[in-house]
C-alpha cells in the first residue's frame, strides 16, 4: 500500500522528520439526523421581518412580533407538540389575496438545511408549489432531506382530493376533520412530532399532538374512514385515552406509479425518511475518505469497503437489514463513459415498521 500525503512534499533533501494530520479517517460513526422545520407564513401587517428571509426562532410571542399572527399561531401549536424543535420562519407578502404564490418563499428556504417545509396554505396551488420545490430539491443533483407537511380538517374527502393530487412521496398530509384547531396548528404539531423522532426507520404510531382540541365525537374518523385514509395517502389522526390526538400511521400522498399502477413502495413516510437517510450517510463518508482521491484500480474497491461498513452500522441501528444477504449488489466499478468517475449501486432493504400483527386463538376444550 502507497502512504499518500498532503502536505509532505515527495520531493524534501534536507533531513528531519516531517509529520501531517490525516482526519479522513477520524469520523467512523453515522452522521446524526437532527430535523430543522421551516414554516411558510404570511407576513403580518406589523410584522418587523424581512419578506422571504428565513429566521430562527424560539417561542411564540417573537415568531408573532417579527411575522405575524398566523406565525404565533403555528409556532405555538408546534413547540407544545413539542418543545424542543428547532424551528423557523419565512414570510410571504399576501396583498389582498387569501391563497399567495408560495414558490419565491420556499426557494428561499433552498440553502438553509430545513428538513421539514409547513406552508401556512393547503390547497392544491399551495401544496403543488411545495411537491415543485421538494421534487426539485431532493433529487439526485442537490440531494437534499425534505418532508413537507400539511393538514386538513374539514372532511375525508377533500383530503384524500388533495392527497390524490399530489402523489408525492415526501409529502404527508393528516387529517382531523371537527377540530376546533386550525388546519395550520394540526400541521405545525404533526411536523412538530416528525422533528421529534430522529430515527427514520420508526415509525409514528401513537405519538401525541400535544395542545390540538379533540374533535366532536360525530366528527372522529371511524375504523372504515381510517382505513380510507391509509389507502389514499392520507395520515388519520385519532382521540386516544386521556382525549389527546394521535397518529395512527403516518403516511405520504404517495400512493400511484409514474403508470398509474398501485404503489405501495412509499407508503410509510418511514421509508423516505429512511431512503434520505441511508443517502446521507453514504455520501457523507465519500466525501470524508475520498476528498482527493486518485481513481486507480484500487479505488473501487476501497469505496465499496467504506459503502459497506456504512450499510453494517446502518444494520446494526435496524435502518436497514439484510446487508450481508444483499452484498452482491453493493456494485462500485468505473463508468465506461468518463474516465475520472465512478459508478456505484447500493442496496438498501430499509426495515419497515411493525403496524399489523394478526393471531389467531384456538380454542381448546
Amino acid at each position: 500500500m502507497t502512504i499518500a500525503f498532503d502536505t509532505i512534499p515527495a520531493s524534501i533533501r534536507k533531513p528531519g522528520v516531517y509529520m501531517e494530520f490525516n482526519l479522513r479517517m477520524a469520523v467512523r460513526n453515522l452522521p446524526t439526523n437532527a430535523q430543522y422545520i421551516c414554516l411558510v407564513v404570511p407576513l403580518g401587517d406589523d410584522a418587523t421581518a424581512a419578506p422571504l428571509v428565513p429566521t430562527q426562532v424560539y417561542s411564540a410571542p417573537e415568531a408573532k412580533e417579527q411575522f405575524g399572527p398566523v406565525a404565533g399561531e403555528m409556532v405555538a401549536a408546534l413547540l407544545a407538540a413539542y418543545r424542543y424543535a428547532a424551528v423557523s420562519c419565512v414570510g410571504v407578502t399576501v396583498t389582498g389575496v387569501e391563497e399567495p404564490d408560495i414558490s419565491a418563499a420556499l426557494a428561499a428556504t433552498a440553502m438553509g438545511g430545513y428538513t421539514i417545509l409547513v406552508p401556512a396554505w393547503y390547497s392544491q396551488a399551495a401544496m403543488t408549489a411545495l411537491r415543485t420545490h421538494i421534487n426539485t430539491y431532493t433529487d439526485s443533483v442537490e440531494q437534499q432531506s425534505i418532508i413537507g407537511v400539511g393538514a386538513v380538517t374539514s372532511t375525508l374527502s377533500a383530503a384524500t382530493a388533495l392527497a390524490a393530487s399530489l402523489n408525492g412521496g415526501a409529502i404527508s398530509v393528516a387529517l382531523l376533520p371537527g377540530t376546533p384547531s386550525s388546519a395550520r396548528q394540526v400541521a405545525a404539531a404533526y411536523a412538530a412530532m416528525i422533528a421529534s423522532e430522529e430515527d427514520p426507520a420508526r415509525p409514528l404510531n401513537t405519538l401525541v399532538l400535544a395542545g390540538i382540541a379533540v374533535p366532536p365525537v360525530a366528527s372522529r374518523l371511524g375504523r372504515t374512514e381510517q382505513e380510507t385514509c391509509l389507502k389514499n395517502g392520507v395520515t388519520p389522526l385519532e382521540v386516544g385515552a386521556g382525549d389527546v390526538i394521535q397518529i395512527v400511521r403516518a403516511v405520504s400522498t404517495y400512493t400511484k406509479s409514474a403508470a398509474g399502477a398501485d404503489d405501495v413502495s412509499l407508503l410509510d413516510l418511514t421509508t423516505m425518511r429512511t431512503l434520505y437517510y441511508v443517502r446521507k450517510s453514504c455520501r457523507d463518508r465519500i466525501r470524508l475518505r475520498f476528498p482527493r482521491e486518485k481513481l486507480s484500480q484500487k479505488t473501487p474497491d476501497a469505496v465499496r469497503g467504506e459503502l459497506l461498513d456504512v450499510l453494517k452500522k446502518l444494520e446494526d441501528l435496524e435502518i436497514v437489514e439484510a446487508v450481508d444477504d444483499n452484498a452482491a449488489g453493493l456494485i462500485v466499478e468505473r463508468s465506461s463513459q468518463d474516465a475520472n468517475r465512478l459508478n456505484g449501486a447500493i442496496p438498501a432493504d430499509v426495515v419497515n415498521g411493525l403496524h399489523v400483527f394478526a393471531g389467531r386463538i384456538d380454542l381448546l376444550l
